[in-house]
């Protein structure tokens, strides 16, 4: 077994066939030539990371009013969606459709005022979302509308909103954010509000 010296060794680590008769400088000259890789340190990873945590931290609020906001706006939506529904259905049935809403449950749905026997069979109803509430406010001038015992929205036959129908509708979430749906001034639909007025 043939022992290698330290340039021998180092000449061989950079090509195997230069080995023989090479001396210390070429060899030094190869290694200076060759591209070294570097890496990260610990210390400079620990950093980034807690660079990054700060930095999540700060934006963590803003991220948590973002998803409140998008519930209570998605459900705002929901809720016009049906209204829209509804008044399409009064105006294609020529009849005249109720949207009703149960505060204390949260529970609302769009039915038929009179159905048949079996009921309205494309009668609707949903449930807000868990961490919202629904508010019925500011109830017509005349003896409020109600279907079931429960306040209602009144869609005609024509699509318009019957005058004694609540005019605003409130969805609150539980840090105190609102959205109002308002009836417009023609009386032919409701509008999403950020503000009560």
């Amino acid at each position: 077994m043939k022992l290698l010296n330290r340039n021998s060794l180092n000449c061989c680590i950079v090509t195997p066939s230069q080995c023989r008769g090479a001396s210390s400088n070429s060899t030094i000259q190869r290694f200076k030539g060759s591209t070294v890789r570097s890496a990260f340190t610990l210390v400079e990873l620990i950093l980034v990371l807690a660079l990054l945590v700060i930095a999540t931290s700060l934006a963590a609020p803003a991220l948590s009013n973002f998803v409140r906001g998008r519930a209570l706006d998605s459900e705002a939506r929901r809720l016009a969606a049906l209204m829209h529904a509804g008044q399409s259905r009064a105006v294609s049935e020529g009849a005249v459709m109720m949207l009703w809403i149960d505060e204390k449950t949260g529970d609302y749905g769009l039915e038929a005022e009179t159905s048949g026997q079996n009921g309205d069979a494309k009668a609707e109803k949903l449930t807000v979302d868990s961490t919202l509430q629904i508010e019925v406010q500011n109830l017509g001038t005349g003896t409020p509308v109600t279907f079931k015992n429960l306040p209602a929205i009144k869609f005609s036959a024509d699509g318009t909103v019957d005058e004694d129908s609540p005019q605003l509708l409130k969805l609150t979430d539980s840090a105190g954010f609102s959205r109002w749906l308002s009836l417009n001034s023609g009386r032919t639909g409701y509008e999403i509000r950020d503000t009560e007025k």
